[in-house]
């Protein structure tokens, strides 16, 4: 094959590199952070009903029982979180919208108190070190935990990244499957809210709208 029929061939085969190789990600994955930064395409922004749902209540006063392994192997249950508010966000490395909204999920837990908001990432990766070596890469500092069954209501989803917010008594306060972008002072502010006592202020809740 001559120089000429190589050149022609290149872009098919810079193609195929990117398309089933692990650069498929990252590639896809910065394609779809910059067109959000570009104002182009417009991820789902937070929005706000005036409730969110009651669920039934454990006997220990916590509805989810949700073992995890921390990225030190150690076991760890997501009920030592009541208290809290809890941002729970489902994600794969393999996964181009998980790693374009991370940017802006990392961006939010570094502003919000961890007393009072807790992050728990959940990396889906059959190989646990794909995660953390994007972890790395990426510089990214929130908590990431592994699944040791599969997981039950209300955090089983058909499609990542999927996101659900825990009220500090455990009530389901919103849930989104699909990218959004969750660094905006408005979502920030309803975590704050969601986070006071009960009674000492007027809670206001919200939903994850999907885009059309």
């Amino acid at each position: 094959m001559n120089r000429k029929n190589l050149l022609q061939w290149l872009p098919y085969v810079l193609l195929a590199v990117v398309l089933f190789t692990d650069l498929r990600t990252v590639v896809f994955g910065t394609l779809q952070r910059g067109l959000l930064a570009t104002g182009l395409w417009q991820a789902d922004e937070p929005r706000l009903p005036a409730t969110a749902p009651v669920l039934a209540t454990s006997s220990v006063g916590y509805p989810h029982n949700l073992p995890l392994l921390d990225m030190n192997g150690q076991e760890v249950n997501l009920s030592s979180l009541k208290g809290k508010v809890v941002f729970v966000n489902l994600w794969a490395s393999w996964c181009p919208p998980c790693v374009a909204e991370m940017p802006g999920i990392h961006a939010l837990y570094k502003k919000l108190d961890p007393k009072k908001v807790a992050f728990v990432m959940i990396s889906l990766d059959q190989n646990p070190a794909k995660a953390r070596n994007l972890l790395q890469r990426k510089g990214y500092t929130f908590p990431v935990y592994f699944p040791t069954d599969n997981l039950p209501a209300p955090f089983d989803s058909n499609s990542i990244p999927s996101t659900v917010i825990l009220a500090p008594d455990g009530q389901v306060a919103a849930r989104h499957d699909g990218m959004a972008d969750y660094d905006t002072p408005e979502f920030k502010a309803a975590l704050e809210k969601l986070a006071l006592p009960r009674g000492a202020s007027r809670l206001t809740l919200f939903c994850l709208c999907c885009c059309p």
